[in-house]
């Protein structure tokens, strides 16, 4: 039994020392959504709480990141929100995948799937109120109107077999 716990503590310490990339990339976003949508400061507020540590190229570390394996799970958390939306690389999507991400926002705050819980039990200035909720819904709904008006309707639509 001892041995087990040995080999156990030795290969804890060794994973201290594997880390993956942090992903922080300061400065100007060139292809962020707020270079062609604008982002009030207070919907811009709301999403550095509760949606930019994962959903963007900028992530605000905890001091438990430093702590393996809590580093690969927060890593495998904002690879996987980053793949799925990243607000940062907004304007490099096709129309047709910028309008559903914008869409979707509405439909995960709605089914209260995001923020994650597992976010938010730590982070609890990301629990959203109901009128943070509709701050960004609206605000997520106007930037629709927008691409309606902009692009033909058939560009807003997923393409077949994608």
């Amino acid at each position: 039994m001892k041995r087990i716990l040995l080999v156990v503590v030795i290969i804890l310490i060794a994973i201290q020392f594997i880390r993956p990339e942090k992903n922080i990339h300061p400065g100007a976003q060139p292809s962020d959504i707020s270079s062609i949508y604008t982002v009030p400061p207070n919907v811009d507020t709301i999403l550095i709480h509760a949606c930019k540590d994962c959903h963007s190229n900028n992530t605000r570390y905890p001091w438990y990141n430093k702590i393996q394996p809590v580093a690969w799970f927060l890593d495998n958390h904002v690879r996987d929100g980053k793949k799925s939306f990243n607000l940062n690389e907004f304007t490099t999507y096709p129309a047709w995948r910028q309008y559903d991400k914008i869409s979707e926002v509405k439909k995960q705050l709605d089914k209260g799937d995001m923020p994650l819980s597992s976010y938010t039990w730590i982070h609890r200035d990301a629990i959203l109120t109901d009128a943070q909720k509709n701050t960004i819904e609206s605000w997520s709904e106007e930037i629709k109107k927008q691409m309606e008006a902009k692009y033909p309707q058939d560009s807003l639509q997923k393409p077949k077999g994608d």
